[in-house]
Formats: structure tokens, C-alpha cells, sequence
């Protein structure tokens, strides 16, 4: 099953070989077939920045046995399209350099004096993507930072919470203990009455038995 990531890998590779092509078609481009060759490279180069920023973020969702093969591909993309951006600055500037000594069309002149404008915006452009993708690099790092914070976090409460259950159960176990050691002391009492009360019945009977003797001894 192809992943995203891959997706995006085949629609660069896809960008980055037309821009190659165009690029080496623009030195013998003719005044008319450059302007679209131009234009056609640069939305090709920004399409294929946009591409980088959208692998950079779906690495992070690779498998953690893929991450780090997937980081070296995409810091090979962004070397590559580095690369490519200062060819084609390269490329036009050498023609750029040529129609400004031989061309005779105002266009060529007016398209000569937007080239530093051009190649400047590539450059902010490239210098952009790397800036990005160490912004995006960092906040992943925090982001994992964060995700083992809470990981912590989460493994003292559930330790915490097994010593108040393991707290709990041997409050219950003392309730339990103290309740049997009432429910004796209760059947003690209780048996300690009663015997009381039959020492008392079984002296009232004796008492009563010895007053009844005496009363017969006297009467006779």
C-alpha cells in the first residue's frame, strides 16, 4: 500500500524532472518560449517546495522503523531542489547576460531587469523552505518532549493510584478486622452477662432456700 509520504515522493520527482528538462531547454529558448519557460519553472519550484512542507510534516506519522530513512530522503529532496533553483539561476542569468549586450527587443531589456528581482525572490524562496523546516523540526522536538512529559506524568498517577487502591484495601481489611473484634467483644459482654445473671438467680434461690430452712428450724 503506497503511503502519502510516497505519493508526495513520486509527484517530486515528477516536478523536479520537468524542471531539469526546462532548465536545459532555456539556453536555446527563443525570446517567446523563455518567458514560458521561466514561468513554468518557477510555479514548478514552488510546487515543489509546497511538496517538501507537506513531507515534512507526514514524516512524522512514518512508522518509527521508517522515520529516519524518510528524514535522510527528505533532506536529500531539499538539497536537490537547492540545486536545481541555483541551476537555473545560473541559466538565465548566462542568457540574461547575452540579451543584454546582443537583444534589440524592449521586452528583453525590461525581462533583463526583472532577472535580479527573480532570482532574488528564488533565493528568499529556498532560504524560506529551510527556515520552515527547521521550525517544523523543532516543534516536533518539543511536541516529543512533551508527548514523553505526559507519558511520565501519566505512569506516576497510575503508580499513585495503585498505592491509594493498595491504601485503600488495607483500610478496608482494618474496618473489617475492627469490625469482627467488636462483633467478640460484643459476644463476650453478652455471655459475661449472663453468666452474671445466672450466679445472681442461682444466689437468689440459695438465699431463698436458707431464709425458708431458717423459717422452718424456728417454727418448730
Amino acid at each position: 500500500m503506497v503511503t502519502l509520504f510516497e505519493n508526495y515522493e513520486q509527484q517530486y520527482s515528477v516536478l523536479t524532472a520537468d524542471i531539469t528538462a526546462q532548465i536545459g531547454s532555456l539556453a536555446a529558448s527563443n525570446t517567446k518560449d523563455r518567458r514560458q519557460l521561466i514561468s513554468n519553472i518557477e510555479k514548478h519550484v514552488e510546487e515543489a517546495q509546497e511538496l517538501l512542507e507537506q513531507m515534512d510534516l507526514e514524516v512524522r506519522e512514518v512508522e518509527t522503523s521508517k522515520k529516519q530513512r524518510c528524514k535522510t530522503k527528505l533532506e536529500c529532496y531539499r538539497a536537490e531542489l537547492k540545486r536545481l533553483t541555483l541551476e537555473y539561476i545560473k541559466a538565465r542569468s548566462i542568457k540574461q547576460g547575452a540579451l543584454n549586450y546582443d537583444s534589440t527587443d524592449p521586452d528583453d531589456f525590461n525581462d533583463a531587469r526583472i532577472s535580479n528581482d527573480q532570482k532574488q525572490k528564488l533565493i528568499q524562496n529556498s532560504e524560506r523552505l529551510e527556515r520552515s523546516g527547521k521550525k517544523l523540526e523543532e516543534g516536533y522536538r518539543i511536541l516529543v518532549e512533551t508527548e514523553e512529559t505526559g507519558t511520565q506524568i501519566l505512569q506516576q498517577l497510575g503508580e499513585q493510584r495503585e498505592t491509594i487502591q493498595r491504601s485503600r484495601n488495607r483500610l478496608r481489611e482494618t474496618d473489617e478486622e475492627v469490625s469482627r473484634a467488636s462483633r467478640i467483644i460484643n459476644t463476650m459482654i453478652m455471655r459475661s452477662l449472663q453468666q452474671k445473671f445466672v450466679l445472681i438467680v442461682v444466689g437468689a434461690c440459695l438465699l431463698i432456700v436458707f431464709i425458708f430452712g431458717m423459717y422452718l428450724s424456728f417454727k418448730k
